[in-house]
């Protein structure tokens, strides 16, 4: 088992790595679960896969678990759930002091850690990761959110977990197109400021993604390693540097407010194809080669993955687009500022794009 800290200040935690740790969850929460009683959020999917072992690992150390199934999908992360998932958790007598269990991807884990941060000013929980995405990203960080018809993420908090325990082991019964959506958020790690692991991406992700152990373990504990120094330095994205982490975030949450954010685009395609149009965009600009944009969109075209926007069909011209970034939580009086490329593991923060320019290239991508 690997352990990663994340030292924020005054409220650092670890992150567990390994295979196995739902079914040692009591031992590993090391006294998290002090009461009998014990909430937990999850999904309908991974309450199929994965509610039984749960369910058995806390009874059998006197546990009573109390589920709140939600609907598996995007459009989970809403007012609606927000509202009902606290109303449960009041209903259950949820005190400061206790951590709610959040089993789920990161649509689970943005929502029980958006209603942790607000149930009585903010009690605990512990984010449980099922998906590779949640696994390497979103569950690390303590950013919490739900959705609103403005745009993606848009209401939230940060609030940080006690606790993150990513077992590998749930990876085996991933879907395959939810496993690749997930490896779209290694392969940033790689982009934003690590050229050799891009390329350890290049040499070794077809494996990680067709089941090898090995390689998802590395992949895992290197990605959270990475953003756990992240934001151990910039927890509140005050200094920028947590910022980088958007790398092709604020091209692929327009993309999903295009979609309506439904299944046709997961989260992670979006965001492969954002990191993708961020590299063609600062190529465009002069501010690196084309081949290496070239060699980002072939990796993802490699391992099974959409590349580019106009395979997407949509029905829009890039001012549509660029309409969505309007409302990015990012924007700061007026401007938006773009996570760009001087090349592969070379990002940077550029407050001076032209949204006229981009939705330019925007328009030329959509007929690429």
């Amino acid at each position: 088992m690997a352990v990663i800290p994340v030292d924020v200040a005054g409220r650092p935690y670890e992150v567990r790595v390994g295979a196995g740790l739902l079914a040692e969850i009591v031992p590993n929460c090391q006294g998290r679960l002090r009461k009998r009683d014990v909430p937990i959020v999850t999904d309908a999917n991974v309450h199929g896969a994965w509610g039984e072992v749960v369910e058995t690992a806390l009874r059998s150390h006197g546990h009573e678990p109390h589920w709140r199934i939600l609907p598996p999908g995007e459009q989970t992360k809403a007012w609606s759930q927000l509202a009902s998932t606290v109303d449960w958790l009041l209903a259950l007598g949820v005190e400061r002091g206790d951590h709610i269990l959040a089993l789920g991807g990161g649509v689970i884990g943005d929502l029980t850690g958006f209603a942790a941060s607000i149930v009585k000013r903010g009690c605990h929980f512990i984010q449980l990761p099922t998906s590779l995405l949640a696994q390497v990203d979103s569950s690390v960080g303590g950013k919490t959110a739900i959705n609103t018809a403005a745009g993606k993420n848009l209401v939230g908090a940060f609030h940080q977990p006690s606790l993150v325990l990513a077992d590998l082991t749930v990876l085996d019964t991933l879907p395959d197109r939810e496993l690749r959506a997930g490896y779209a958020e290694v392969v940033k790690y790689g982009l934003i400021g690590d050229a050799d692991f891009f390329a350890w991406c290049e040499a070794n992700g077809s494996a990680l993604l067709s089941g090898s152990s090995a390689m998802r373990e590395y992949a895992v504990a290197h990605s959270v390693g990475h953003k756990a120094r992240i934001v151990a330095e910039d927890e509140r994205e005050t200094t920028g540097t947590r910022a980088l982490l958007n790398l092709g975030h604020t091209f692929g949450h327009a993309l999903e407010a295009q979609n309506g954010y439904s299944a046709t685009l997961l989260h992670g395609e979006a965001v492969a194809i954002g990191m993708v149009l961020a590299a063609r965009y600062s190529a465009r600009c002069g501010l690196m080669p084309n081949a290496s944009a070239d060699r980002i969109a072939r990796h993802f075209e490699d391992v099974g993955m959409p590349a580019g926007v106009a395979q997407l069909g949509l029905e829009c011209d890039g001012q549509a687009l660029v309409d969505h970034m309007l409302h990015d939580k990012k924007m700061d009086a007026g401007t938006l500022p773009f996570v760009l490329m001087k090349g592969i593991g070379e990002a940077y923060i550029d407050k001076d794009v032209s949204l006229g320019e981009v939705a330019t290239f925007l328009d030329e991508e959509l007929r690429r």
